[in-house]
């Protein structure tokens, strides 16, 4: 009788101190018949060598090749998802044998010397080839997903960033790190703030939209698109958009009175005291 069943032995193989039928004797994870391939010990089990390599490399942390089963001792190439050993391609261009640096490239792969040579970007986050929208930023090209803010990994999708110290951050997380940006020239404010229109701007840069006059705050001046106008510039508009604009500015204003918004003037004769705590209080609630 065999170590499973009870049938008479016809062929006996002798394993693992136990007498089987060849086709009783197979790997106690996938059940393939291990009497023609051969068989591993592992762990008091015996298994057949592609799930004896998959057992062991999950135990080293490292990848099995998807085309000769075995461990990948090294970096592996990873194609369509899987990993192999590189050296079982060879480049689709110049037939070279390939390294674990080769791209691919609509279903082919390329060692990088060719691929560099057909032009194709390569996103500055993942290394990989990309093959749709490219973002182009801070001297480097990238997939749109793979642009994202340095603190909280949010993709910019198109919204203005801010750069420090080669990494890219969103306008909030900028802000609470590094202190102000200036809205027109996107740097550090490094020196006197002017605070208008709702934004931060150096000095040197708060100016006309339109004639490039520079401004202070005595200055007037309207907001036109988010940005400042000089008097004498505002005064050439047409005489609707000239209405139009009024019209806003009072709605805007009758808005700040229902929400209880304060102009600069008013707060800056707040305690000093009461201006610290309005100022951290603010920034409790722009970080949730």
């Amino acid at each position: 009788m065999t170590s499973r069943c009870c049938s008479p032995l016809v062929a006996i193989s002798a394993a693992m101190n136990n007498s089987w039928h060849p086709d009783c004797f197979c790997c106690d994870i996938c059940q393939a018949i291990l009497a023609d391939v051969g068989f591993v010990k592992n762990a008091g089990r015996h298994l057949c060598r592609p799930c004896h390599n998959r057992e062991k490399a999950r135990g080293l942390g490292k990848y099995i090749c998807q085309k000769c089963h075995a461990i990948i001792d090294e970096q592996p190439l990873i194609f369509k998802n899987d990993p192999y050993h590189p050296d079982h391609f060879n480049c689709t261009n110049c037939g070279k044998e390939l390294t674990a640096d080769a791209r691919e490239l609509k279903g082919e792969l390329y060692c990088l010397p060719c691929h560099d040579k057909m032009g194709v970007p390569i996103c500055g986050a993942c290394r990989r080839p990309i093959e749709g929208r490219v973002v182009n930023a801070m001297g480097k090209q990238w997939h749109v997903e793979h642009f994202v803010c340095a603190k909280c990994e949010k993709p910019f999708l198109g919204h203005r960033h801010y750069e420090r110290k080669g990494l890219a951050y969103c306008e909030t997380h900028y802000n609470q790190l590094f202190g102000d940006v200036c809205y027109h020239c996107n740097r550090v404010i490094e020196g006197d703030v002017v605070s208008a229109l709702n934004k931060a701007w150096c000095v040197n840069c708060f100016a006309c939209s339109t004639c490039n006059t520079k401004l202070t705050l005595k200055d007037k001046f309207v907001e036109v698109d988010l940005k400042p106008v000089c008097k004498h510039c505002y005064e050439r508009m047409p005489e609707e958009l000239k209405r139009r604009l009024a019209k806003r500015e009072h709605d805007s204003k009758d808005k700040k009175k229902k929400a209880g918004i304060l102009c600069k003037k008013c707060y800056e004769k707040f305690p000093l005291e009461l201006k610290k705590r309005l100022k951290k209080l603010s920034e409790t609630v722009s970080r949730k």
